[in-house]
């Protein structure tokens, strides 16, 4: 066999929410194939397998970390793609080699038996392995299976663009072609880029040889049929009605002749695994558990009869800041005040846990096993840079990953009311899978729109605020109340994107005012003595290098401002003790209540996110905010808001030079601002709003 190998890797843009527990090589004739595993031994096992080779296993992203808390997860990059080898022998990508990569990665990771798994071809090598290796599987769940034999070939036209020629040509038009084919449903922009960027990953010349060596040893349809029909292990079949490359009768054949179960997804195309992971994520764990579960262990439990329950709320508080924190505790307050006996837990992860550690509030277990959507934000950022929405597209793996854990909490466990404060995951995927709502629900947010940032997002952005209005306008009794933390006024002028509804017109339709949240200041708490100038950026880790800018600045600050002293405010994510000394400097990490000092300063230099300068603005301080570059909540929500409350001083960061810098706290020190009050009593208004669900 002729092994010509070529260029090994894969590129993965976004931050994994689950990392591999295990992982390794398998060699077989010279093709090495790269394999990982996540969760416990000893649990029951689920090996997914690999698709045609145009996608690798970063396909199951939606899946892994999901059923990673339940069983033992094994994949493997498919040869041609990933980390595995690319043989450019077409035998090399028979049917037969695709099974014993299989088997060879079930025997290195030590499972000897597995439930398995697969989308596509995917899904036929899933009923072969069950066919003819039933010691090694406890049953079979195919998605989409890709069988042409078993029904006419689906029509895609132009037929041009899918000719071997055209992939040697223009590869990158082939790519969007079969991806656009694959993913028919509305608004999936993010599932096509994400498959262009796997395709990517290989080369035209390897998906030849892939295509060519998939029919090897396969036979006829007689042949296929015979094989189908000598499955004895339980099989689930699922398939879209609107698949454009595998029709859907080819999954009712399959189960047909499987005896298996079948279930048909309305409206749905060629992915379901990746557009409807959360039904895929429970239908394979249902499969998983009545066909390879352990017995559950003993354990004891105590039901209280629904009268005797104390009124209990889930809140979900978005980790982006440590502002969303103490808005959502301000709430939390007030719920409790006008719910007397209310207990509130907290699904919840840094640094919003820091601050709810430091009240002794009850942080739900199961937020340790969220995936961490900080540290996927810390990744994304570069210098004083936040792509904001980009990030958030980019997340979708981790708000996936975080949506189960919610999933099985609401599940087992008995709430009155669900709160989520800017919490993506739960809004969107209960509106993707609103059967799953069971009970009141309430969605808070201090912006409305996604914004483009330059020309070429406006489709894209546009695309998004149009799936976020369908939502919300079919399923309407999925929030049961939305509540913008912020008054009327402070809704940016325009519209959602092109052909779209004006921003402030529908949020009168949709969303209840609630005015801004912010800490109570009491009168004449300014400090004595030396000038103090505060410089804070966060809970993230996104503003080291303006806080390490400002810093810098101090000695020509003090040269101007004799006497001057400052305050820089690390936060829970960046190392104090790496700030230099300074004469006149004091660094501190976390500060639990930073609104105090904001009070006392003369002064600060702070990022532009929404809590921390309307703090500011709320005590009366001077500040110059420093925007996020590319962050569109900040440039325009945000500095939407700060104009209406006379919050006008900004710099970029690119123009702050220590010189700059220094001058701006030189005249802030000086200055005595008049900001628009904010109006009192919003936690409680919002309380209010929530409290009626109950």
């Amino acid at each position: 066999m002729n092994i010509a190998i070529d260029h090994v890797g894969r590129t993965d843009t976004e931050t994994p929410a689950r990392l591999p527990d295990a992982q390794g090589i398998v060699e077989r004739s010279g093709v090495r194939v790269h394999w990982e595993a996540y969760g416990a031994d000893g649990r029951p096992a689920i090996l997914l397998l690999p698709s045609w080779s145009i996608v690798h296993s970063r396909q199951w992203k939606g899946q892994i970390p999901y059923l990673a808390r339940h069983f033992r997860v094994i994949t493997f990059d498919g040869r041609g793609n990933g980390f595995s080898d690319r043989p450019r022998d077409a035998a090399a990508y028979a049917p037969a080699e695709f099974l014993a990569d299989a088997l060879a990665v079930l025997d290195a990771a030590g499972a000897e038996k597995a439930v398995v798994a697969g989308l596509s071809m995917g899904g036929h090598w899933a009923l072969m392995l069950a066919a003819d290796h039933p010691e090694r599987v406890h049953g079979a769940f195919a998605a989409s299976p890709s069988i042409p034999m078993l029904a006419p070939p689906a029509k895609l036209p132009p037929p041009a663009r899918a000719g071997h020629d055209h992939w040697r040509a223009d590869y990158a038009d082939f790519l969007d072609f079969f991806f656009t084919a694959m993913f028919v449903e509305p608004h999936s922009t993010k599932h096509r880029e994400d498959g262009i960027a796997w395709g990517l990953d290989t080369d035209p010349e390897t998906l030849i040889a892939t295509s060519e060596g998939g029919w090897l040893g396969l036979g006829d349809a007689e042949e296929v049929a015979a094989q189908l029909r000598r499955v004895r292990r339980p099989v689930t079949v699922i398939h879209g009605t609107d698949d454009l490359i595998s029709p859907h009768v080819v999954g009712q054949r399959a189960a047909e002749l499987c005896g298996a179960e079948f279930i048909s997804l309305e409206g749905t195309g060629h992915g379901p695994t990746m557009r409807e992971p959360v039904l895929v994520n429970r239908l394979l764990r249902e499969f998983t558990d009545r066909v390879a579960g352990a017995p559950p262990a003993r354990r004891e439990r105590t039901w209280k009869r629904a009268a005797l329950r104390p009124e209990r709320a889930l809140f979900v508080s978005s980790p982006i800041g440590l502002g969303h924190a103490w808005r959502d505790v301000r709430i939390a307050d007030a719920l409790r005040r006008q719910r007397p006996g209310l207990e509130i837990e907290w699904l919840a992860q840094e640094p919003v846990t820091t601050v709810l550690r430091e009240r002794g509030e009850t942080i739900h277990p199961a937020s340790t096993e969220m995936a961490s959507e900080s540290d996927h934000i810390d990744r994304e950022a570069g210098e004083h840079d936040l792509h904001a929405f980009q990030a958030l597209r980019r997340m979708d793996e981790i708000f996936c990953a975080n949506f189960g854990v919610f999933h099985d909490i609401v599940q087992e466990e008995a709430y009155d009311l669900w709160i989520a404060d800017e919490g993506w995951e739960i809004d969107h995927f209960l509106h993707e899978n609103p059967e799953l709502k069971r009970a009141p629900y309430a969605w808070l947010t201090d912006f409305v729109g996604y914004l483009p940032m330059g020309d070429h997002e406006v489709a894209v952005t546009a695309d998004y605020n149009a799936e976020m209005i369908e939502h919300v306008e079919r399923f309407a009794s999925v929030r049961d109340v939305s509540i913008f933390i912020g008054e009327r006024e402070d809704i940016v002028p325009g519209t959602f994107g092109p052909g779209l509804p004006e921003i402030r017109e529908w949020t009168d339709r949709h969303y209840r005012y609630a005015g801004y949240v912010a800490p109570t200041v009491e009168p004449g708490t300014r400090h004595d003595g030396s000038p103090l100038c505060i410089v804070s950026v966060g809970g993230s880790g996104v503003g080291d290098s303006l806080l390490r800018r400002v810093v810098d600045a101090l000695p020509l600050a003090r040269d101007r401002v004799p006497g001057l002293r400052m305050l820089a405010v690390t936060g829970p994510r960046i190392d104090a003790s790496s700030l230099p000394r300074l004469d006149g400097l004091e660094v501190r990490g976390y500060v639990h209540e930073l609104w105090h000092e904001f009070a006392a300063c003369d002064f600060a230099l702070v990022q532009g996110g929404l809590s921390t300068t309307m703090e500011l603005v709320a005590a009366g301080t001077p500040f110059v905010s420093f925007p996020l570059a590319s962050h569109f909540e900040q440039r325009h929500h945000v500095r939407h808001r700060l104009d209406r409350y006379g919050a006008r001083d900004w710099l970029e960061y690119d123009d702050a030079s220590p010189e700059r810098i220094a001058d701006a706290i030189a005249a802030g020190v000086r200055s005595k601002p008049s900001y628009r009050p904010i109006e009192p009593g919003a936690a409680e208004r919002a309380a209010a709003l929530i409290a009626e669900l109950m």
